[in-house]
């Protein structure tokens, strides 16, 4: 049992629990698990992953490995005492002693069965009894791999089905208390900082280039795609029916009124320099103040006339204009080439480029400034959120339908690979570091089994020697 004892990684060294000295048995054996440890970052042969660092064998475990050996020391204390009871006993009886000898041999006895046993049962667990290559033994070591695979499909087929997953949502209730905690204003001032700074973070992370070129190219691409002709045609009809465009025939007579005034003898310098070489020049000057004088008495006259009939002549055009652009086919034409050659312009393109920049900048520059109305308004919308959400049932519903969908999707979907996760990180641990460590945390409670062998054993082989004397055999 002892041979068993060592099999432990001390080399029959005894306790490591001493840590006096230079490598002593403890240091050894923290340094092979350490070696362990570092050679399980390498890949596995044939291609099997290799073991995980973080199943290593480490201080703490070698701390609770102390424990469970002064466990079996005890439940080994025990089972020496039995057997030293069970030899007393039997030579009083064979002494002469007549009476209590019989009873308590029979008791040593079969605490000394019950206590071997249940050694053999935990023993087994972890290693091979005795060194003995015994069928059915060092179970852990030698079915580790199955394990793994076992306990994938057990959680695969019991945590992960689609009943299991909806049935868990729904009687989680996260719609109520979803809405509940959001209408809390401390949580939605702590919701929105977090999507500030997610959105800000994925602003920084994002190449200006390349999202510029992505904007552009979706720009041109749609208005490429559309005819915008009719369009402008029907709100052009509308403008004109609703009066909109007669305070820009305003503006445009006051404007030219006042360029009339200010450069009046720009104007007529021009007309006179068109008049031919051959007239006099007090007639070139006279007919350039006289078109002056007219054209500034028509600009006034169509500023201060509401009714003037070239404001009217302006409502027919625009009426005729707007029908023809949806209707003349050769004008919708030429306003698409129009519209082609605009687009394809480098200025308009780097027009169209520089938006993402400034609306990037402007999106910041918000999410920072706790104050900014797209943070409050994100506050706002929240709050109101979750106080009707913690409220309508109908909402919760819709919400938690949604989750459990998602939900069931992913689980029915990556079935295979979460279970495969469980199953492929057990097959990379070392069957020796896997063996030692479960031992080393299970292992003070498993030793309480040889404990409890031994009395319960030593109780059952009271009770039936007293019966097999009652009865007389």
């Amino acid at each position: 049992m002892e041979r068993a004892d060592r099999t432990d990684g001390t080399d029959g060294t005894g306790d490591t629990g001493g840590t006096s000295g230079t490598g002593g048995p403890g240091e050894r054996g923290a340094g092979r698990a350490a070696e362990r440890a570092a050679g399980a970052a390498r890949p596995g042969p044939g291609g099997r992953p290799a073991p995980l660092a973080s199943f290593a064998y480490t201080a703490a475990d070698e701390e609770k490995r102390r424990g469970v050996r002064r466990m079996k020391a005890t439940a080994t204390g025990l089972l020496l005492l039995v057997a030293l009871v069970y030899v007393l006993a039997t030579w009083a009886e064979h002494a002469g002693v007549s009476g209590w000898p019989g009873f308590v041999a029979a008791a040593a006895e079969a605490g000394m069965v019950g206590a071997l046993a249940d050694w053999f049962a935990v023993t087994a667990l972890f290693k091979r009894p005795l060194g003995l290559p015994i069928p059915h033994t060092a179970i852990i070591p030698t079915k580790k791999d199955q394990l793994g695979q076992s306990l994938g499909s057990f959680v695969g087929e019991n945590f992960l089905s689609g009943d299991v997953v909806r049935s868990r949502i729904n009687a989680l209730g996260i719609g109520s208390r979803l809405g509940s905690w959001l209408a809390e204003p401390v949580h939605a001032d702590r919701v929105t900082a977090e999507l500030a700074t997610a959105l800000r973070g994925a602003l920084t992370v994002l190449r200006d280039a390349d999202v510029q070129a992505v904007v552009g190219e979706a720009i041109t691409r749609r208005a490429n795609a559309a005819e915008i002709a009719p369009g402008l045609g029907k709100m052009l009809e509308k403008v004109v029916a609703d009066g909109g465009h007669r305070r820009m025939v305003d503006l445009i007579c006051v404007r030219a009124h006042d360029w009339l005034v200010l450069h009046g003898d720009s104007v007529m310098e021009a007309v006179q320099g068109g008049a031919p070489g051959w007239t006099p020049r007090f007639v070139d000057k006279r007919v350039g103040e006289r078109v002056y004088k007219e054209l500034l008495r028509f600009v006034t006259e169509m500023r201060d006339m509401p009714g003037h009939p070239a404001r009217a002549s302006i409502d027919t055009f625009l009426t005729d204009f707007a029908a023809d652009l949806q209707t003349d086919s050769d004008i919708r034409a030429r306003v698409e080439r129009l519209k082609s050659e605009i687009l394809g312009r480098a200025e308009v393109q780097e027009v169209i480029a520089s938006a993402w920049a400034s609306v990037r900048a402007m999106i910041i520059t918000a999410a920072d400034d706790e104050q900014s109305e797209l943070r409050l308004r994100a506050r706002a919308s929240l709050l109101t959120f979750g106080a009707r959400l913690a409220t309508d049932g109908r909402m919760q519903a819709k919400l938690e339908g949604w989750l459990e969908d998602a939900a069931v999707y992913v689980v029915t979907t990556y079935r295979a690979e979460i279970t495969s996760l469980i199953s492929d990180t057990v097959a990379s641990w070392d069957a020796e570091q896997t063996s030692k460590k479960i031992e080393a945390h299970i292992g003070r409670d498993l030793q309480f089994i040889r404990i409890n062998g031994t009395v319960v054993g030593a109780l059952a082989g009271l009770l039936i020697h007293t019966v097999t004397r009652a009865l007389g055999a």
